[in-house]
């Protein structure tokens, strides 16, 4: 539910790395066109869209304490990660709206395409294969209620698999890496080296500190109360269950010389364990810390040529001295952070990683032992022209074959510096409108964006 855009520099890198019409000015439209905001409409903000984007309450004074100890570390204040300045800390906006996630299937298909008698969708279903013929793609083979079916299509074919099950579609459909297919025994079609390559993802830790008041959502994650916050949201949608506690956040530079920042923020005021799964134990706010644009690639390969068999990923996190250096940083400038006056009548002890944990290598093996993925998988079947390019950026078909699409996170040539719900959603809206042969919205090449006054001297 977190809505974050990314830089705008990172669009302007699309370009530069091959995606052409995917640059800011050409990306900035489309992402209007896919939401409205709770604030209304401005030159970065969209009025009309069908996804809700809200700018939370921070009712707890907690959120309000890690803004300001951001600005007392030397940070600056932005009122908007998605609009003029991302760089520095402030409220997060969430794709929710009326205490409700507002979700692509709420937002199209529940509101928008209900009606429509064009529109079929079959759930528990299992593709198998885009069927080729001659280059061309004529449909999909699918496994649904224990039967193999066909379904032909007219025109195209659009994979929407995401960054994993979209190339291991085209593995399977024998277009990949030629010497990885053949071993699987599958027909190759088209030798794509790039399929299932350039693997990338947000890797973060969770830096932990006890509240010295009773102001966490401690006692709410206590099963009795979850019950009883559970029932007000089911009665209005109101109350603690109306947001996802994700409300402040920062992005910041890890040193200078930096274009645009590349360490990012979560911060939420309670304790979370494995992803939820573990037992609370303290009063505690935390915040969710890692790197934006890790140098590091990892990959995608087939198990087997079984569809129902999982591919085999190696997302190769800290492969590169610099992806460890920065997140020591991390840590290092959380620290700093979270020992800020505004946290003074707050801040406990440290939980995780505890001060015992100063070293670098004692950092480096924290964060192997407790990195997370932040669920960013991308960049698979990367938009370009180079050697390891799947997707030609102005059509969005496969090369070498006509009439197959991919649309979604697989296609960004590089990951962006933030998380990629905002950003897959302006990328549907505008591979929607090439799809459909539409005029492309004119492009917003005179909004301005910022840029650090002390770049080369700061952080």
């Amino acid at each position: 539910m977190v809505y974050i855009r990314g830089n705008a520099l990172d669009y302007d890198r699309w370009e530069e790395e091959g995606a052409t019409g995917w640059d800011y000015a050409h990306c900035l439209p489309y992402f209007k066109k896919s939401t409205h905001h709770s604030l209304g409409e401005n030159e970065y903000r969209g009025g009309n869209g069908p996804v809700g984007v809200t700018r939370p309450l921070m009712n707890n004074p907690l959120y309000h304490a890690f803004i300001e100890a951001g600005k007392q570390a030397g940070y600056p204040y932005t009122d908007d990660f998605n609009g003029f300045q991302q760089e520095g800390f402030g409220p997060m906006d969430s794709t929710t709206w009326n205490g409700m996630r507002s979700s692509a299937s709420v937002a199209h298909l529940h509101q928008q395409s209900a009606a429509r008698t064009n529109l079929l969708a079959e759930t528990g279903c299992l593709v198998t294969r885009v069927l080729i013929e001659g280059g061309r793609a004529v449909g999909v083979e699918y496994r649904h209620d224990g039967q193999l079916k066909i379904a032909r299509a007219a025109k195209s074919v659009i994979l929407s698999g995401g960054a994993i099950n979209s190339p291991q579609i085209l593995m399977l459909s024998g277009v990949g890496p030629a010497n990885h297919l053949k071993y699987h025994g599958i027909n190759v079609q088209v030798d794509l080296p790039g399929v299932g390559q350039n693997l990338q993802d947000h890797l973060e830790v969770c830096v932990q500190q006890e509240c010295t008041k009773s102001i966490s959502l401690y006692k709410w994650q206590q099963p009795k109360n979850m019950v009883k916050i559970a029932l007000r949201w089911f009665y209005n949608q109101g109350g603690l269950c109306g947001s996802s506690h994700f409300e402040a956040a920062g992005f910041i530079r890890s040193r200078a010389g930096v274009s645009h920042p590349d360490i990012q923020y979560h911060f939420v005021p309670c304790q979370v364990l494995d992803h939820g799964r573990g037992t609370i134990t303290h009063e505690a706010f935390q915040v969710h810390v890692g790197q934006m644009r890790q140098k590091s690639r990892g990959y995608l390969r087939l198990q087997s040529n079984d569809p129902t068999q999982h591919p085999l990923i190696d997302p190769n996190y800290l492969d590169t001295e610099q992806d460890r250096w920065e997140m020591r940083q991390c840590i290092k400038l959380t620290r700093e952070i979270f020992n800020q006056p505004a946290f003074d009548e707050f801040r406990g002890k440290e939980l995780r990683p505890g001060l015992h944990c100063n070293a670098d290598d004692e950092l480096d093996q924290f964060v192997r032992q407790f990195g997370d993925s932040t669920y960013h998988p991308s960049c698979t079947c990367k938009m370009g022209t180079d050697s390891l390019s799947v997707v030609d950026p102005v059509s969005l078909n496969v090369h070498g074959v006509s009439n197959l699409k991919v649309v979604d996170a697989s296609i960004m040539p590089s990951i962006v510096s933030g998380n990629l719900n905002g950003p897959v959603l302006m990328m549907a809206e505008k591979a929607a409108d090439v799809i459909r042969g539409r005029k492309m919205l004119k492009p917003a090449y005179n909004v301005p964006v910022y840029h650090p006054p002390t770049l080369q001297t700061q952080r």
